[in-house]
């Protein structure tokens, strides 16, 4: 008797993001239940079920919320700013969503590059 799949149904909007990013170098992480694009390692724009996590940093951060379909990301009860939730109903179009692409990349160009260090050994007492 074969086991019942456990695999999730791949999420769409991955998939329109990473046609929506074309060439542009980008890396994904799975982050917040969803999947999040990062470019240099900056966090770009995120997935969830609920629908994008876009930062668009402090300065647009009033006039994105108050964007149709989107508000505040709020994470355990607190707000964060500079980055906005935005409802699936906010991205239907393919034009919505290279919209909030569009202000998400406008932001995270302007940051430097992260630059993971590399591990090093712990040494023994």
């Amino acid at each position: 008797m074969a086991k019942p799949s456990t695999s999730v149904a791949p999420d769409p909007m991955v998939a329109r993001l990473r046609a929506a990013l074309g060439r542009r170098a980008f890396t994904e992480q799975k982050m917040f239940g969803g999947t999040c694009f990062m470019i240099d390692g900056n966090m770009l724009i995120g997935t969830s079920k609920r629908g994008l996590l876009v930062r668009v940093g402090k300065a647009a951060h009033v006039a994105a919320a108050a964007r149709p379909h989107a508000r505040p990301m709020e994470m355990g009860g607190r707000s964060m700013e500079g980055y906005v939730h935005v409802a699936p109903e906010g991205t239907a179009t393919e034009a919505d969503l290279r919209g909030w692409l569009g202000l998400a990349l406008a932001f995270v160009e302007t940051l430097p590059p992260k630059i993971k260090p590399a591990k090093v050994a712990k040494k023994r007492a």
